[in-house]
């Protein structure tokens, strides 16, 4: 059995892989998304990760798809509670920002989806300046007061102003962000590493990185001369063209083979490995692509693979 991580200074307790719901309503639809679901739970996964925007980028859609399909699985199936279930405020074409009115209306169009009665970790999806800390924390501890939300986190945020966030919630006695979620990978590491990877550290939050595998160019899948038919094949394939992201599959490659692993699951099983991280977050289109993916939990890599994977990556 794959041994759960406790999300920072919450009561929460995730799988080290979760599950990415972006793809649910866009480029899976309704039935494939059940089965992706139905095969991470069965699988032992019980953390998964959506947004009320999720994918009101697609032509036609409006937001709030991928919460919908999640809505309708948690009713399929009964399980709710055997799920940790994220999702963000903050984006969505009809709230956007994180006024207090706005992340409180967004919290209640989610859970209307959703067809649940709590959130478990609920995310500000980008921050909003314009905003006082205080208000985006009061809107945030009275949604945790009242129950409808377990525990708090942010994304898309400068390490000054989460520190001002954790502050003023220490100060005031309110809820606190216990988690964070930033672009991380083996091909970009300074969007975490340095002063906002120090404040998570220093303030006990646990990082549940997005991009984790950059698009899927750290499947191992693009390669120089290869064509890849998919919808991010654009930010995947531009890698390539670097001398880092040439590094990194050639790392991957050599520790990949000495595990008999997948490039995935050697990529996450690096991230998982980095101070701070409980869970990367991957999504999966079909059933096949999971494994690679929960594979994360049974992978160790010795100092030395880490260490390889780092230097190629610098």
């Amino acid at each position: 059995m794959t041994s759960l991580r406790t999300l920072g200074s919450s009561d929460l307790e995730v799988f080290p892989l979760a599950l990415g719901g972006n793809v649910f309503g866009w480029t899976a639809d309704e039935a494939q998304s059940f089965d992706v679901l139905d095969a991470y739970t069965a699988a032992g996964g019980n953390f998964i990760d959506t947004a009320d925007v999720y994918s009101a980028w697609v032509p036609g859609n409006k937001g709030g798809e991928s919460e919908t399909v999640l809505g309708n699985w948690f009713a399929a199936r009964g399980n709710r509670s055997d799920v940790v279930l994220a999702t963000k405020v903050g984006a969505h074409p009809e709230y956007k920002g994180l006024s207090a009115g706005t992340i409180k209306a967004g919290a209640e169009e989610s859970l209307r989806r959703l067809r649940t009665d709590y959130i478990d970790l609920y995310y500000t999806h980008y921050d909003d300046p314009t905003v006082p800390v205080e208000e985006i924390i009061g809107a945030l501890d009275e949604l945790v007061t009242s129950g409808k939300v377990r525990a708090i986190a942010a994304s898309n945020v400068t390490p000054e102003r989460l520190q001002e966030f954790l502050d003023f919630s220490d100060r005031e006695g309110l809820a606190r962000y216990s988690a964070l979620q930033p672009h991380y990978n083996l091909v970009s590491r300074d969007t975490y590493e340095g002063p906002l990877q120090e404040v998570a550290s220093r303030s006990g939050l646990a990082a549940v990185p997005y991009y984790a595998l950059a698009s899927g160019f750290l499947t191992g899948k693009y390669r120089p001369g290869t064509q890849v038919d998919s919808a991010r094949a654009g930010s995947a394939g531009k890698h390539l063209e670097t001398e880092r992201g040439l590094k990194v599959l050639a790392a991957l490659d050599e520790v990949a083979q000495a595990h008999d692993a997948e490039l995935a699951t050697v990529a996450l099983a690096w991230l998982a490995a980095q101070p701070t991280v409980a869970a990367p977050i991957a999504s999966a289109r079909t059933v096949e692509q999971l494994p690679a993916l929960l594979a994360v939990g049974e992978l160790e890599l010795t100092g030395a693979e880490v260490s390889a994977l780092t230097a190629a990556s610098a």
